[in-house]
């Protein structure tokens, strides 16, 4: 039997071109994948996990290079010809990326984006095309998977775009899938349902899996073995048991131990109300371009939710993709049409118009989900901090607004002397960490944060959380959490909103609907995210 591997990397080194002078991503990695395997790559964000992959497939951005050896069953894709890279990739070799909004197209409808590939590498006519889509949409459990079908890419959620992205790698059945962040955007049941159905497949067909990731939970249930990156190098490798019992490396330790800590001192229940929404709906049209069809007349994203913040307060908001958390967040702050009545310090904003609403807009502010999608890639990360101060602040000049930026971005941890380079040259932790300075350089009195701590490690997910509760306590700003990561919810929130189908259906104190939840929806939320090894098991069972 050829025991070749599927994939082996020796000396690989990737470096970026930047005004401020060579940037040495990736500093000399290997590691090798076996057929049948599941390898997981793990590190602190901006440690080269990512972009050691792209340097080895070819698909590093314009001032990127990469060399050394990348093998695919001893064939050299360092290198490689183009032509000759592509019949491999989106074929045998498959990834998964981490920014779904920014690997799909948003000019395409989804059943395009799936067929095309069957088309491409699988011979299937149209037809037998569009019929594969479709099975593969149902496999990974998008709803209505029919009528999403001719969706394009933003009228999906989130965690629905990823569940189309795996789809689509999983189309016509590599034989090495690099699923990069795979879970990232994903509730926990679905994320337990996709791994279960990862490994169905790899069973199943052989396929060896190489998982980038910084959730350490998913590793250790998911993972045969484990190579662990710090700053452009591998510091540590094993068996996935044996690195988690015994960890050789301090740093690898202190990623293991690095959990939310701590909860947060409850808001004083005389504080003002900031922020009030009241029988709050958002309906979308369900058919094509949102127009009404008699199949899919409409969709009730949110379904009458009223809600306070008081000042100082953080409301987490909790439930499975497209349950409505997102677009709940985005209603409030008036960035999507909606009905019912919305207050902001005693003003009824949900009536005023574009421009009445422009003096709230500093006070209210927004971390997006997708942080890539919502920096401007023509812009560089200390303009794209200072944006919102050149809008409502415009009497302060240039030398005040640089200032300013190197305040946010130390208080999230990055070094301000990136402020000269642009988005794409970082990783997905280090861009959503970007997004965070941009809402807190105008401290503003609401923050809306969308999955804001999705794509980062424990590590600095822990200092984030720390941040956030102290400006917090300092400037008196209220947040709604929304999240599908149950442990950074129970650190930050006061009070918890479970969501379903647009729906609120459990709400109270998180120490409340943590430790006693009343209803089983919660109840198998909590199980999933806290104990993923047994719902694993259960499902291969």
């Amino acid at each position: 039997m050829d025991d070749t591997p599927v994939l082996e990397l020796t000396d690989l080194r990737v470096r970026f071109d930047s005004p401020d002078g060579p940037v040495e991503a990736v500093r000399g990695v290997s590691l090798h994948v076996a057929r049948g395997e599941t390898v997981a790559v793990v590190g602190e964000s901006g440690s080269g996990k990512s972009q050691m992959m792209m340097g080895a497939m070819g698909l590093l951005a314009a001032n990127g290079c990469a060399d050394g050896s990348a093998r695919y069953h001893g064939r050299e894709l360092v290198g490689m010809p183009k032509t000759a890279l592509d019949r491999i990739r989106g074929r045998h070799v498959t990834m998964i990326f981490q920014e779904p909004m920014t690997s799909l197209d948003p000019l395409y409808r989804i059943e395009r984006q799936i067929a095309e590939p069957l088309m491409v590498h699988g011979r299937l006519s149209r037809r037998a095309a569009r019929a594969r889509a479709l099975e593969l949409l149902e496999l990974v459990q998008i709803p209505r998977a029919a009528a999403r079908m001719q969706a394009y890419p933003h009228e999906l959620s989130g965690g629905q775009r990823q569940r189309v992205m795996i789809a689509m790698a999983l189309a016509n059945d590599p034989d090495l899938l690099i699923a990069d962040e795979p879970t990232t955007a994903l509730d926990v049941t679905i994320q337990a349902e996709i791994l279960s159905l990862l490994a169905d497949l790899q069973q199943r067909l052989g396929m060896a899996i190489l998982f980038i990731t910084h959730d350490l939970g998913i590793v250790e249930a998911f993972a045969d073995r484990v190579y662990v990156m710090r700053a452009g190098r591998m510091v540590e490798e094993g068996a996935t048991a044996q690195v988690f019992a015994a960890p050789a490396r301090t740093y690898t330790r202190m990623l293991l131990d690095a959990e939310p800590e701590g909860r947060k001192a409850p808001v004083d229940a005389s504080a003002p109300v900031l922020l009030a929404g009241q029988n709050v709906n958002v309906t979308f049209g369900g058919g094509v371009g949102g127009f009404l069809t008699p199949e899919t007349p409409e969709l009730k994203a949110v379904q009458d939710v009223s809600l306070t913040l008081q000042r100082g307060q953080t409301l987490g908001i909790v439930g499975e993709s497209g349950s409505g958390k997102s677009t709940l967040g985005r209603a409030l702050l008036r960035l999507l049409p909606s009905t019912g009545r919305i207050q902001f310090e005693g003003t009824e904003i949900s009536v005023l118009d574009r421009r009445a609403m422009r003096p709230h807009r500093k006070q209210l502010q927004m971390v997006f989900q997708d942080p890539y999608g919502s920096l401007s890639p023509r812009l560089t990360v200390g303009e794209i901090v200072t944006e919102g101060l050149l809008v409502h602040a415009p009497e302060i000049g240039a030398e005040e607004r640089d200032a300013a930026a190197v305040r946010a971005l130390q208080e999230v941890d990055l070094d301000p002397a990136v402020r000269n380079r642009f988005p794409h040259e970082f990783s997905g932790g280090q861009r959503q960490r970007i997004a965070i300075a941009r809402a807190l350089v105008l401290t503003p009195d609401v923050i809306v944060l969308d999955e804001p701590t999705s794509a980062l490690d424990r590590s600095v997910q822990k200092q984030v959380i720390a941040l956030l509760r102290d400006l917090q306590t300092r400037h008196g700003m209220s947040y709604l959490f929304i999240s599908h990561d149950l442990s950074v919810v129970q650190a930050i929130s006061d009070s918890v909103m479970v969501m379903k189908d647009g729906c609120i259906v459990e709400a109270g104190p998180t120490a409340e609907v943590f430790s006693t939840p009343r209803t089983d929806y919660t109840r198998r939320l909590m199980r999933a995210a806290f104990d993923l090894s047994a719902v694993l098991a259960e499902r291969a069972a």
